[in-house]
């Protein structure tokens, strides 16, 4: 079983954010990190990646230890919470900083979306993300040092955005490793962080993002093992990407099938998909998503 023998016991992780309910989706997403922990004699961890204040409330959090409970699951403790780690993220951030990958960009979401708008009015073709959000244009990819601190002195707070294309210059063509969780074999593919343009990796007052946190957390937990939708695939190209630039180690990755709606599509939280705590009091019992998760683990 080449994927499940790394130097120690190999580790998973369920990590949610707690801006709102879960839905059945993420007790598929838990039930398989924790059932391929039990399957290998592994660890199984729960984070929760907490650095949006404004959205994630305690209740929430609560909400997410009561449904594992709820589905018998037992994670190691303490769990790690990332608004309560910003230092490990900063640390991080400077790196990438000294590095020059990095740029400050003082863009507000109007700026962006109105140079989207001259571009389209030009007759250009605006490019789209993986998601099928426009990409950034790069009005603050090419601001002289002098501007920079300008902007600076007046007190303005930049994000902070990726070159992309620039970093890819110095780390070359890169691919990730998927395993197979039923033959444990490992399948290399390639990233394609470009289509992603210049991601921002420090939000405006912070000193992270998803991106950033997400690849810290993981180093400094000993994960191992990422497994997680198929929606979230091609954000594996920017992660593995960081990892390199920061010389942390490499993960395996499996992303699993997502659970549709009666549309066909991905249930979600920002769209109000049926919690599972609604459909826990419309009768729905763990064992049936148990079975569920374990007919995908025997295909």
């Amino acid at each position: 079983m080449p994927a499940f023998a790394p130097d120690g016991p190999p580790v998973f992780r369920f990590a949610p954010s707690p801006n709102g309910p879960l839905h059945r989706g993420h007790a598929l997403s838990a039930l398989l990190n924790a059932k391929l922990a039990e399957r290998h004699h592994g660890r199984f961890l729960l984070r929760i990646e907490d650095i949006d204040a404004a959205r994630s409330r305690p209740e929430h959090i609560a909400g997410i230890d009561e449904a594992l409970a709820w589905l018998g699951l037992v994670w190691e403790k303490p769990v790690r919470l990332q608004s309560q780690h910003m230092d490990d993220y900063e640390r991080a951030l400077e790196v990438l900083k000294a590095k020059g990958v990095l740029y400050p960009c003082f863009c507000t979401r109007g700026t962006i979306a109105a140079d989207w708008t001259d571009a389209e009015a030009r007759g250009e073709k605006v490019m789209r993300d993986p998601d099928g959000a426009p990409l950034y244009m790069g009005r603050c990819r090419t601001l002289s040092e002098g501007a920079v601190a300008d902007r600076l002195s007046q007190g303005e707070v930049p994000q902070w955005r990726l070159d992309t294309a620039k970093t890819l210059a110095m780390t070359g063509h890169l691919r990730w490793s998927a395993f197979d969780p039923l033959s444990c074999a490992i399948i290399m593919r390639d990233a394609d962080p470009l289509r992603w343009g210049d991601p921002v990796i420090a939000r405006k007052g912070m000193p992270t993002s998803y991106h950033l946190s997400v690849v810290v957390d993981d180093a400094l937990q000993g994960v191992t093992h990422i497994v997680r939708g198929t929606d979230l695939e091609a954000s594996t190209d920017i992660h593995v990407l960081l990892q390199t630039l920061l010389g942390l180690p490499l993960p395996l990755y499996w992303h699993h099938p997502l659970i549709l709606d009666a549309d066909g599509k991905k249930l979600a939280k920002s769209k109000g998909s049926v919690s599972l705590l609604t459909e826990r009091e419309a009768g729905l019992d763990a064992s049936t998503l148990h079975k569920f998760a374990s007919a995908l683990l025997h295909q």
